[in-house]
């Protein structure tokens, strides 16, 4: 199914392009920066595939894809503000899962704070974070690193032929709708305010790898002490698409963190 939802925010009227999958327990799925719906689509559907009971939710983030950002869109507040809304709306007010890769995990982050009773289960991938520390310089374990562009260089270290095409396929046709004003404006003022509340005590996945050098692994490890029912995997060989570079350890992972959900209730 694909659709546009329109949500309210505190800075109007915003309509939400977003994909969706399957029936059941709703599992919203957020994306990095820079990108749009195809990347975790393409990374998440074959962890779901031949797991029943689940409607994976895609949507565009504001100012990427084809979901707009307007003028009145100004930091990462006004962004989670919207995506609070949109899982709301999206979910009926039903606890839903929450996936976010690299950006789409600091705002999956805040989410699970700021709403804990809606959120079934929390999963961070290679997730961006304010403390980052210790992250590592580039390098390519498979491959030559002389094929593809140098956005395809810097972001994987798994370079093959496979590799590329899916760049190609589900990463590099979303730059040419990113709204470059939008995520500037946000970006000046990126950091979401503090939440003082208890930790986010559902089912909660983190995973990293070892090699991103977009936001490392140290302060995704941090976390295993933040959150008290959290299984973390850092995984040597992988950069920030570690979605796509182990897609079969991805699967295993998500799954564990499936059954737990759903033995939580």
């Amino acid at each position: 199914m694909v659709g546009f939802l329109h949500m309210g925010t505190r800075e109007g009227k915003i309509a939400v392009n977003y994909v969706e999958h399957g029936m059941g327990r709703p599992v919203l799925v957020l994306h990095g920066a820079g990108v749009d719906h195809r990347e975790p689509e393409a990374c998440f559907e074959p962890v779901f595939a031949g797991v029943a009971g689940f409607r994976r939710i895609y949507p565009d983030l504001p100012g990427m894809g084809r979901t707009p950002a307007p003028d009145g869109l100004r930091s990462a507040e006004d962004v989670l503000a919207a995506l609070l809304d949109f899982a709301g709306e999206v979910s009926d007010g039903t606890a839903y899962l929450l996936i976010g890769h690299s950006a789409g995990g600091y705002y999956a982050q805040a989410m699970a704070a700021r709403a804990p009773s809606q959120v079934a289960g929390l999963a961070l991938v290679c997730p961006l974070l304010p403390n980052l520390r210790d992250v590592p310089a580039h390098r390519v374990v498979v491959g030559s690193g002389e094929i593809g562009d140098e956005d395809f260089r810097s972001y994987f270290v798994v370079q093959t032929p496979e590799m590329l095409e899916r760049y190609e396929r589900y990463v590099a046709p979303a730059a040419a709708l990113v709204d470059q004003a939008a995520l500037e404006r946000t970006g000046e003022r990126w950091e979401l305010a503090p939440d003082h509340g208890p930790a986010y005590a559902g089912p909660t996945l983190v995973v990293a790898g070892r090699l991103d050098s977009t936001v490392g692994y140290a302060a995704a490890a941090d976390l295993l002490d933040h959150y008290p029912h959290a299984s973390l995997a850092v995984v040597d060989d992988a950069g920030h698409a570690l979605p796509h570079e182990k897609p079969v350890i991805l699967r295993a992972l998500v799954a564990d963190w499936l059954v737990r959900v759903e033995r939580a209730g």
